[in-house]
């Protein structure tokens, strides 16, 4: 056994493990942060968003240095059915001015950035390494093993993603199941800067935020995304694995069917595919979490569940680097009274608590049942569609009414005004 010991080892260099490398190296605290790919950020991969409150409270005015993309002014939701698509837009050029509310961004650039930060601040970055199991004494975890090699750690930090190997092997969780996690596979399409401001009616440094949900996922549950970056496009979608698995769709032409949509091909053309990447995504909510801390170890980001999809907005990141800003200050106080054991490691909880994570996995909780809603997909997106088409067209035929439209659409969507109130009732609740 390696005779070398810290006081953390981090494993995984996203963002929740790269803050909390960063706030513990700051303190003066010995950190090992440990990444399987051969630079932080070369495996990682998310639609392109980040809600910016919580990196500007720990590193202030980080946009300043930061490797990021577009200030998210504008924020738009739209409905497909076939051919057709209604959208609802939300504009607010506040959003694009300081303190920020929100930024594109690529995580190859943006994850080897943050690492580094932490490895300035003293952290020791170790890229290239895959850990295959902890090291236990009793119940208690005093390590790491990678290969041939063992590291041993007063507390290790589990940050290694939506399916973590550390907090299965740790036995805080089991095995997850496909109906807690989604699929993620996206592009990233290369267009030119002025090209996406002039498609997207954007000025420069702005950028859009676009989400759909119907039959870009051939009615499974799940919807796709749009995310303008400086010179390309971020484009996917994000699918309930357990559907995936059950229907059999090849993820590659779920995404060329989304691209060719008419409310897409017009804003993609012309683009170059410089990057394709699939990646699990946590949708269980709350139900889904593992044990949060044990003897000798936490769990952060991803690996923990945090991860909030609620239709209009999926959350993630910014979860990601608060529960990574809660762990380190737990190892902190642990520090203080030279105890790492679950009785001290249990304020981290307190600590998600009082930093908004916990509140947004509890108040959202319903969400991801919610979402298993198949009328979402399939009959709500055809029924405002076509009553949105029915208002629209004159063709000289009589008039109807706005109520006796909606009822004949509620009718030809195959659903009710039962299910419809109902739907909506568990949606106010819900989100």
């Amino acid at each position: 056994m390696a005779e070398d010991k810290f006081t953390a080892i981090i494993v995984g260099a996203g963002p929740a493990g790269s803050t909390a490398a960063y706030m513990l190296a700051r303190e003066g605290i010995d950190v090992l942060l440990i990444e399987r790919g051969e630079t932080p950020g070369s495996k990682n991969m998310f639609g392109g968003r980040m809600y910016s409150y919580v990196l500007h409270r720990i590193i202030p005015e980080f946009w300043e240095e930061a490797p990021l993309e577009r200030q998210v002014s504008r924020e738009v939701i739209t409905m497909l059915d076939g051919e057709k698509s209604a959208s609802i837009s939300c504009q607010n050029e506040n959003w694009a001015k300081p303190p920020y509310h929100s930024f594109t961004l690529l995580r190859a650039e943006f994850d080897a950035w943050l690492a580094a930060q932490a490895e300035d601040a003293g952290a020791m970055l170790a890229c290239g390494i895959r850990v295959d199991d902890v090291i236990m004494e009793g119940n208690r975890i005093i390590g790491i093993r990678a290969g041939e090699d063992e590291i041993l750690a007063d507390v290790v930090i589990a940050a290694d993603g939506a399916n973590s190997i550390i907090s299965e092997k740790a036995g805080l969780r089991s095995k997850l199941s496909p109906a807690d996690l989604a699929t993620g596979v996206k592009q990233v399409i290369e267009l030119p800067a002025k090209t996406i401001e002039e498609r997207f009616n954007l000025q420069p440094g702005t950028g859009v935020a676009h989400l759909y949900a119907g039959t870009c996922t051939r009615g499974m549950p799940g919807g796709g995304f749009l995310y303008t970056n400086k010179s390309s496009i971020s484009l996917g979608l994000v699918i309930k694995a357990s559907e995936l698995q059950k229907n059999q769709h090849l993820l590659v032409d779920l995404v060329e069917d989304f691209k060719s949509q008419p409310s897409i091909a017009p804003l993609i053309s012309g683009g170059e595919v410089v990057e394709y990447s699939a990646h699990l995504v946590p949708e269980g909510g709350i139900s889904m979490a593992p044990r949060l801390f044990s003897d000798g170890i936490l769990v952060t980001g991803d690996a923990a569940g945090f991860c909030i999809n609620l239709g209009y907005m999926v959350r993630g990141m910014d979860l990601a680097i608060a529960s990574g800003e809660a762990a380190a200050r737990s190892v902190m106080e642990a520090v203080k009274k030279d105890d790492f054991s679950a009785n001290s490691l249990g304020i981290y909880k307190d600590l998600l608590a009082k930093n908004g994570v916990w509140p947004v996995m509890e108040t959202y909780h319903r969400a991801p049942q919610l979402l298993d809603t198949r009328r979402l997909y399939s009959n709500y997106p055809a029924l405002l569609n076509n009553l949105l088409v029915e208002m629209f067209t004159i063709d000289g035929t009589p008039p109807v009414n706005l109520m006796d439209k909606l009822k004949q659409q509620v009718k030809n969507s195959n659903t009710s005004f039962i299910n419809l109130i109902g739907d909506a009732w568990k949606g106010g609740r819900s989100l």
